[in-house]
């Protein structure tokens, strides 16, 4: 199994904000789930894979290719999809393949034409007649259609009624049903990646604060409700994240099982994603 996307050590500045050393490595076959605030340095990550934006330091490896050296060759490997599509409003589905055919060498006009029929999307149709879930899926198809290795996608599925969201998931399970395609989706629909994806990081100002298997990360991971007395008598190294209120506290445990042995009288729920991201970006440090 190859990586199709290897991230370190990147750093970009802004003055008010920065990419800290960001490390990222994404294995074929699998989807990595982006997750994150808003201003937390997703969005900033994707575009300097993308070389939008030049990165300060560090390196980005796409399928063995850094992407500023070889940027042509890289991108040509990378479908993109993001929250808007940019196709103009008076362009129909049909025009696209003669617009992006000849840019990508890979365009396969019966892939695309396939994809327009799996997604009921009619080819004489004006884009500006398409639902938001409707351009969503012509942009998938037409990023698909040139048949990439590498699958990018920041907040695609934001919008989307659940049956659109669910249609696409199962589109994106297809897509690395081998070990030579990989997904990056960056989404706040925690849920949606608790289905789909295989790992997870998560980024906080600007820093990996999380990176993991996400079976290890709803496994492993908890919460536990507790007075004040009984947090004071907890080790802090055992927890992650305090949150106090008026009617007493809760804090994220990193084992579950370690910490049910340690305080038996304590009970410890499983978590989500989204529990985990309201921890770290509403709790404190212990």
């Amino acid at each position: 199994m190859k990586n199709c996307l290897e991230i370190k050590d990147l750093c970009k500045s802004y003055g008010d904000f920065a990419l800290d050393h960001v490390n990222l490595t994404i294995p074929g076959g699998t989807i990595m789930g982006l997750i994150g605030e808003n201003g937390a340095g997703k969005t900033t990550t994707i575009k300097c894979i993308l070389n939008l934006i030049r990165r300060d330091s560090g390196t980005i490896t796409i399928l063995g290719k850094d992407n500023v050296a070889d940027e042509r060759a890289a991108k040509l490997e990378v479908g993109v999809v993001l929250d808007e599509c940019f196709f103009h409003d008076s362009l129909r589905p049909k025009d696209l393949k003669r617009i992006l055919g000849p840019v990508y060498p890979t365009w396969d006009d019966n892939l695309y034409a396939d994809y327009l029929k799996k997604f009921k999307l009619p080819e004489e149709k004006l884009i500006k007649e398409f639902s938001r879930g409707m351009k969503m899926k012509l942009s998938l198809a037409a990023a698909l259609a040139h048949q990439p290795k590498l699958l990018i996608l920041d907040e695609a599925t934001a919008g989307l009624d659940p049956v659109v969201r669910d249609e696409i998931l199962d589109e994106f399970l297809s897509f690395i049903c081998d070990e030579d395609h990989a997904i990056l989706i960056s989404s706040h629909i925690t849920s949606d990646l608790e289905k789909a994806a295989d790992y997870i990081t998560y980024i906080h100002e600007g820093k990996i604060v999380l990176s993991e298997a996400k079976d290890d990360i709803l496994d492993r991971y908890g919460r536990v409700g507790c007075s004040a007395a009984d947090l004071r008598a907890i080790d802090p190294s055992d927890l992650l994240r305090v949150r106090k209120g008026s009617f007493g506290c809760e804090a994220l445990v990193p084992d579950r099982g370690a910490f049910h042995k340690k305080y038996p009288k304590l009970m410890v729920e499983k978590i989500h994603l989204e529990d985990i991201m309201l921890f770290v970006g509403k709790g404190e440090e212990t």
